[in-house]
């Protein structure tokens, strides 16, 4: 049978993306036709009507569809040949506006920059359209942004999981001299990078009380009850590398209700109760790091970090499962960073998943959760390290305390072992702080269900060493090594080398010292 045209036109922009179609080529008539299609039929505006916010929408549409046709034939390049997968998780990933970037690595910046004036666009203006995503606010999210990047540029697949926040922290204005604090409305005009997938989510369970029972094998088990659950819901932005065709994926988690509208309630006439759980479960992927001073704020942030570790975790069993049929081996296809403490807990969380949901007996779930996971730490203040009062933590998640002193325990008879009679030590290096009102200690946590603990720098690792976490380098010294903090060079230097230029104004000033330092 002859082959269609558009099979024929598919297999060409395979062969030589640069001669493609207006979806996939880098041609400036390729660019100029996706340019119109995408003004025409995304935004449904021609070019005489079309605003600023119009042009720069159907750009990046325009951008992204040749990031879309780069990260599926990663996709399909890495299942051909199986390979071990890095997870990053980290709750910030300050990506930065992405427009410019993404032409900068396509190596059709300057291309795209003298295509938009020629027909009369001012440049600085249409990529000041873009706003700031609000998904981090300092260092440890612009290196897990950094991170990506550099694995993408280094063609190892990757995937970076987080939240996605539905508001930053805050925009700031400086009014009669003073900072006032704005909510962060970045996603507020939509985010064209961004591609949501409503197919690809998972449940996640909050509160409630355990079951434990015996199976028809004579094993121990435990049912969590839950008092509600919340559905994470992936909405995925391809991260593409520096001048090669290699595209990772950055994988965000939206929180909704498991069952956004009761009927019943609104024909009784109680319209809240309708959309209450809706409402509620929203509120965990609302706002980056919630203020934690009261109770229910320090409550907010738990459920955030668990919500997104238990999403990713079920997403990364899923796909193991795909290639490979069965759990005891996924240590095999994912290498999981944590960034920091936030997401420690997934720890608990994929010893959960391993005994409870797949079977697996605890020292089979332990050897795969202690090969999959490692640390970066960021600090060296004992009391900026993470911990959550029992109550809180039992209330919230009372299997993965059940789960936590089960590792304590096992770990603390090994500590027993290699240091009889150093009660000071054995006390520092429990899971639980049991100085008055009892904590669970989540640095103490990932350490112990890590296989290796780095820090940012070399002298971070060295100081590490011997301060706050000198008895874990005492007892497991095979597990430290150094990873120094990347930086992605800035778009503006990389810009400025091949010719293209880069918008100097204030704003882009302010963006870059903030990222960059």
């Amino acid at each position: 049978m002859e082959e269609s045209n558009m099979t024929k036109r598919i297999k060409a922009s395979k062969d030589n993306p640069e001669k493609g179609t207006s979806r996939t080529g880098l041609s400036i008539e390729a660019l100029r036709q996706g340019f119109m299609d995408h003004l025409l039929y995304s935004q449904g505006r021609p070019l005489g009507l079309a605003t600023e916010h119009d042009i720069y929408m159907a750009l990046a549409y325009t951008v992204r569809d040749r990031l879309q046709h780069r990260w599926i034939r990663s996709v399909e390049t890495f299942l051909s040949k199986p390979t071990r997968i890095v997870a990053y998780l980290s709750a910030e990933f300050l990506i930065g506006p992405q427009l410019g970037n993404n032409l900068l690595n396509l190596g059709i910046y300057e291309q795209v920059k003298e295509a938009c004036e020629s027909a009369g666009l001012d440049w600085e203006k249409l990529l000041e359209q873009e706003p700031e995503p609000g998904l981090g606010n300092g260092g440890l999210g612009r290196l897990a942004a950094c991170f990506l990047d550099s694995l993408s540029t280094l063609e190892i697949p990757a995937i970076g999981y987080g939240v996605r926040y539905e508001f930053g922290i805050f925009h700031q204005v400086v009014r009669d001299g003073g900072q006032e604090e704005l909510t962060d409305k970045w996603l507020f005009m939509g985010n064209p990078w961004e591609i949501h997938h409503p197919d690809v989510s998972y449940e996640v369970k909050f509160g409630g009380h355990t079951e434990p029972h015996y199976n028809q094998e004579g094993r121990y088990r435990v049912n969590w009850i839950p008092h509600y659950t919340v559905r994470g819901v992936a909405h995925n932005i391809p991260i593409v590398g520096y001048r090669v065709n290699t595209c990772n994926t950055l994988r965000l988690w939206k929180a909704e209700a498991a069952e956004s509208f009761h009927f019943q309630a609104f024909n009784r006439g109680d319209y809240y109760g309708a959309v209450e759980d809706k409402v509620t479960s929203e509120t965990v992927s609302k706002v980056l790091y919630p203020n934690d001073e009261p109770f229910e704020g320090k409550r907010l942030r738990l459920a955030q970090q668990y919500f997104f570790v238990s999403c990713s975790l079920q997403d990364m069993l899923r796909i193991h499962l795909l290639l490979h049929g069965r759990a005891d081996n996924f240590h095999e296809t994912f290498a999981v960073q944590l960034n920091d403490t936030h997401p420690a807990l997934a720890v608990a969380e994929l010893m959960r998943l391993l005994v409870d949901e797949y079977d697996l007996e605890w020292e089979s779930a332990w050897h795969v959760t202690s090969n999959t996971f490692a640390y970066t730490n960021h600090t060296l203040l004992p009391e900026a390290l993470e911990k959550w009062s029992l109550a809180l933590f039992g209330s919230l998640l009372p299997r993965h305390l059940e789960i936590v002193f089960e590792i304590n325990r096992r770990f603390l008879d090994e500590v027993r072992q290699k240091l009889p009679n150093d009660n000071g030590r054995f006390a520092r290096l429990s899971l639980i702080d049991e100085a008055g009102e009892r904590y669970v200690r989540m640095a103490n946590l990932a350490c112990v269900g890590s296989h290796a603990i780095n820090g940012v720098a070399e002298l971070h690792t060295e100081l590490l060493k011997k301060s706050v976490l000198r008895d874990f380098y005492q007892l497991y010294p095979e597990r430290f090594n150094n990873k120094t903090n990347g930086v992605t060079p800035p778009p503006f230097l990389g810009a400025e080398q091949s010719g293209a230029g880069w918008p100097h104004n204030e704003q882009n000033r302010r963006r870059l010292d903030y990222q960059y330092g």
